[in-house]
């Protein structure tokens, strides 16, 4: 897209190829995003429409299309898994064992104990602290990290090893339970 003012960008978004090429663009990434974050690919194919619909009506007043979307789905992300706490109650959001996996009884036995532990502790940290975690660990920069969650980018270093300590520490607390 070009230089646009607020009100040619939306008419620019709005018109249905352009559309459809950001759709068809990035639509996997952010659902594999939003998956990532929420631990739920059903969750996430609800979302990434939401984020698409968002996108569609409200488009940003810029040119840098996939960070906003990046931080649209990071928000709704976050709004579902608030919800899905206060549903499940604090100390109860578990993940679901998978099945389909073709390894041994004992092996599935331990990989799922360790999932739930990690998740139960990665849920335990506060959002921002878990999201920054999840989008570091996946591969995110600083600078990117930083556009997606808000914080800001000269505290990220910080912010980052905060949280992993934190997450060490509830981690090897649910470990020895």
């Amino acid at each position: 897209m070009s230089e646009k003012g607020p009100a040619q960008n939306r008419m620019t978004i709005g018109n249905n190829p352009v559309f459809r090429d950001y759709y068809e663009t990035h639509y996997r990434r952010i659902r594999g995003h939003i998956a990532y974050l929420t631990g739920s690919r059903e969750a996430a194919e609800d979302l990434v429409q939401e984020a698409f619909i968002r996108l569609f009506h409200s488009p940003p007043d810029h040119d840098r299309v996939l960070p906003w979307l990046l931080r649209v789905a990071t928000n709704l992300s976050l709004n579902h898994l608030r919800e899905e706490r206060t549903r499940r109650g604090r100390d109860r959001v578990m993940m679901e064992d998978e099945s389909d996996n073709v390894i041994t009884v004992e092996e599935s036995v331990i990989r799922n104990q360790e999932i739930r532990q990690t998740r139960k502790a990665l849920n335990r940290l506060s959002e921002r602290d878990r999201v920054c975690l999840l989008l570091k660990f996946s591969g995110y920069k600083y600078g990117e990290i930083a556009e997606m969650t808000g914080v800001e980018k000269t505290s990220m270093g910080t912010t980052l090893a905060r949280a992993q300590a934190k997450f060490r520490k509830t981690y090897n607390r649910e470990v020895r339970e």
